[in-house]
């Protein structure tokens, strides 16, 4: 995968309503032009590109939300880059399906509706580091799943629903998006 490549990707993603999101669109493009090795998660300064997935129900009415069991929070499926993926996206498909055992639509180039860079604690030999995330929207085919390992729980989640999960903004900013355009 090359860096190039990824920030042609991210150059138009567009919210002006979301300055976080633009800060963390900037702050990708910095890592992607500067970065030693910005796939890479052992590259912790100033962190790596990770990709995450906004899988839709197939009524596209719910989102799918997973409990991570390290970070001890309801969030999207997503992780870290792997040599295995060709494409940036590929990397946000995996890891959903990885993490949930979902079905997924096929699309040739699922639509960018996040950016968001965030902090990862410390841990074992891994310092504190930023995950560099890219947040791309899916499709379900059906609503099977089951959870992984590293996940405590897998849930179909309605936005009225978000409040009760403490769904992070960032993620609720990227589901609004990702009902746009379909």
């Amino acid at each position: 995968m090359r860096a190039e490549d990824v920030a042609a990707v991210v150059r138009p993603f567009s919210d002006d309503g979301d300055e976080s999101a633009q800060k963390s669109q900037e702050l990708v493009l910095m890592l992607l032009k500067h970065g030693a090795s910005p796939f890479s998660r052992e590259h912790f300064t100033p962190g790596h590109i990770t990709c995450t997935a906004v899988v839709m129900s197939p009524s596209k009415e719910r989102t799918l939300l997973v409990h991570h069991r390290r970070l001890d929070r309801w969030l999207l499926p997503g992780g870290h880059v792997e040599p295995v993926d060709i494409r940036i996206w590929d990397a946000a498909r995996r890891e959903a399906i990885e993490e949930t055992g979902v079905e997924m639509v096929m699309e040739e180039r699922p639509a960018l509706v996040g950016i968001d860079v965030h902090g990862i604690p410390a841990r074992g030999r891994e310092p504190y580091h930023l995950h560099h995330d890219l947040i791309f929207r899916f499709l379900a085919k059906t609503e099977r799943l089951g959870a992984s390992a590293e996940i405590r729980d897998v849930q179909w989640c309605a936005l009225s629903q978000f409040q009760r999960y403490d769904v992070p903004v960032s993620i609720r900013r990227s589901v609004l998006r990702s009902r746009w355009g379909w």
